[in-house]
């Protein structure tokens, strides 16, 4: 089994060498790593070219800044492995992640990370080691919506036969994972390995605005197409909720009757639960912007 390692490179001469380091060590060896140059106007095309030369089994694309979608679509045409992962060139992954997560013959395997290490509100966020036969199931109880990154899993090859992470889009995980859900088999989650994804203060994940946010929004919203409950919907009530807080749009969420007494909400939710099913969306998100302006003007 080969493993196809696609690494988006753009602005990251700090980072880029522990990065590479860390898949070429990995102690699972059979591995093709596409280091893709995306348009990169500092060193990193010259460090790049230094590893390709280093390690035969690392090979080099040059192209013009597409971002970070097109660079792993061009890394995806140029893959050859029965297994397709991602790594971000600022982060960096245990030697012996893809060792154990290949221990199972799953059409997607996800494993565990740091979010935001580095930072003062790092996360180790371990996942239970646990099969999935069903992608609303996945989706839903095993919350896959709240870390739908492209770089803690590895996927059959074949999940990627017309489909592509989507160019001008961000938040491009989210659009792609359903997709790729629609046609897994079998999925698995495990508690062993480890990927360290680097606090970035520039990362759209902290600056984004009400433009990015609304895609964000609008991938939830076609994944909610397939699979919903009351608990993925609260999730994408607080998203909807920003996203009307930075912007003047009306909300675009339909409506859903949540029971605040649910079972599967946690308690920090079920208030927010009674608001909506008391007041609705539109009061919801008003009453959410208010307090996001009276906030601004006391900080």
């Amino acid at each position: 089994m080969k493993l196809s390692v696609i690494i988006p490179v753009y602005r990251v001469e700090e980072t880029l060498d522990r990065c590479v380091e860390s898949v070429a060590q990995q102690t699972f060896t059979d591995l093709e790593i596409i280091l893709v140059d995306d348009g990169s106007p500092d060193q990193c095309p010259q460090k790049c070219d230094a590893w390709a030369r280093r390690d035969a089994r690392i090979s080099v694309i040059h192209k013009a800044n597409g971002g970070l979608s097109d660079a792993r679509n061009a890394g995806l045409e140029w893959a050859t492995g029965d297994r397709i992962t991602f790594v971000d060139s600022d982060d960096f992954l245990d030697s012996d992640t893809y060792r154990l997560a290949l221990q199972t013959d799953a059409d997607i395997v996800e494993f565990p990370f740091y979010r935001h290490f580095g930072s003062p509100g790092q996360q180790k966020v371990v996942l239970p080691t646990h099969t999935y036969d069903d992608a609303a199931d996945y989706w839903l109880r095993g919350r896959a919506y709240e870390h739908c990154y492209a770089w803690n899993k590895i996927f059959r090859r074949s999940l990627f036969d017309g489909v592509r992470f989507p160019k001008g889009l961000v938040f491009e995980d989210v659009w792609t994972l359903p997709l790729l859900l629609r046609k897994a088999q079998h999925i698995v989650t495990t508690s062993k390995g480890l990927y360290y994804y680097r606090a970035n203060p520039q990362g759209i994940t902290a600056t984004a605005k009400g433009l990015q946010l609304e895609m964000l929004l609008n991938a939830h919203l076609k994944a909610m197409e397939q699979w919903t409950d009351d608990r993925y919907y609260m999730h994408v009530v607080n998203i909807q909720a920003d996203v009307c807080c930075l912007s003047d749009k009306a909300p675009v969420l339909p409506f859903r009757p949540v029971n605040p007494l649910g079972g599967s909400l946690p308690a920090k939710q079920r208030l927010k639960a009674a608001m909506l099913r008391l007041a609705g969306i539109d009061h919801l998100c008003s009453l959410n912007k208010t307090i996001h302006k009276w906030k601004q003007s006391r900080s």
